[in-house]
């Protein structure tokens, strides 16, 4: 798999941080799928690599093309966008909101790098409202798919039924944030760390190896720190306008772009009565799939990345093989 680096000077003063993953220049995939894929909120765009890889093995086992590339964003308070911004962050104490994101990948979106490309925007948790937000400054039409992956979309009627127990659930990610370590001696030592520790000892070893990889810098005073700032990442937890409004967007949109949703089957975060509001028809938001993904949670992307990617397949082959008309 060949992996490009980008760094772009998006609209605004915060750049951000980009890979691209291909694994061919074969003209036979000029016609298939771009992903582009969007993380939840602590994590970083190299989360998505297991997923990405997996893509493209089933494709090599099944001798048929549906990708054309992938692309993966950190959000700009994120990975190696929160290095890049180091300095701007560092004047900014309130939320990097998912709107600011939103607007950094639609400009890439609208750039000469997708010319001609069938695009599907992939989204976690946070991640997800960015990818229905795109929709706001472009076209649905434009978009071949976008895929929810554990989405934290909610009406705020939906949301304010259940408002204690969402807020105490919301308040302990801030609190726990805030709190958590963020140094260690050495990249050997902090996945040790992780593997030990709730929640990264749930999830697939390859996920925790590019978290000690990719998530961490050395640091002025030795050792290895976070990439960025836990109190810019705690903040993110209360940008919660973006995840209303998103689900007033998806009815908006879900009748001129086919949208599907991936869930995890434990319910730990995201719990199933907001699931189902989510595809009520009867409130005219109206999906094209749902699957679930068993023995997984909210962090499902990290957990089960085989199992994501499968349901990534299933999702895409028919887009691939069936174009959608020009309108």
């Amino acid at each position: 798999m060949n992996i490009d680096t980008f760094a772009f000077e998006a609209p605004s003063n915060l750049k951000i941080a980009a890979k691209r993953y291909s694994y061919s220049n074969d003209q036979g995939r000029r016609s298939g799928l771009t992903l582009l894929f969007m993380h939840c909120v602590g994590s970083h765009k190299e989360q998505w690599e297991p997923i990405i890889d997996r893509l493209f093995h089933i494709e090599r086992t099944e001798g048929v093309y549906f990708l054309r590339e992938a692309w993966a964003f950190d959000w700009q308070s994120h990975g190696d966008s929160a290095v890049l911004n180091r300095e701007a962050l560092k004047s900014m104490h309130g939320v990097i909101s998912a709107y600011e994101w939103t607007t950094a990948v639609a400009w890439f979106v609208k750039s000469p790098l997708m010319n001609g490309h069938r695009i599907v925007p992939v989204g976690h948790s946070a991640g997800a409202a960015v990818s229905i937000h795109l929709t706001n400054s472009i076209s649905p039409e434009r978009f071949a798919s976008i895929v929810l992956v554990e989405p934290t979309i909610s009406t705020k009627p939906v949301f304010d039924s259940h408002r204690e127990d969402r807020m105490a659930r919301i308040d302990f990610a801030v609190a726990a944030t805030k709190t958590r370590r963020d140094h260690w001696r050495s990249r050997e030592q902090a996945f040790d760390y992780f593997r030990k520790r709730i929640p990264w000892d749930t999830w697939d070893e390859r996920v925790v190896r590019l978290m000690a990889k990719h998530a961490l810098e050395d640091s002025p005073d030795g050792g290895v720190r976070l990439k960025w700032d836990k109190q810019h990442e705690a903040v993110s937890y209360l940008d919660m306008d973006p995840h209303f409004v998103g689900a007033i967007q998806l009815a908006k949109v879900c009748h001129s772009v086919p949208i599907h949703v991936i869930w995890g089957t434990q319910g730990d975060l995201v719990p199933e009565f907001i699931q189902e509001s989510l595809s009520d028809a009867s409130e005219g938001r109206v999906v094209a799939s749902v699957t679930k993904i068993e023995d997984a949670g909210h962090m499902v992307v990290q957990e089960q990345p085989d199992l994501v990617a499968n349901a990534l397949a299933n999702i895409l082959r028919p887009l691939a093989k069936f174009p959608r008309a020009k309108l």
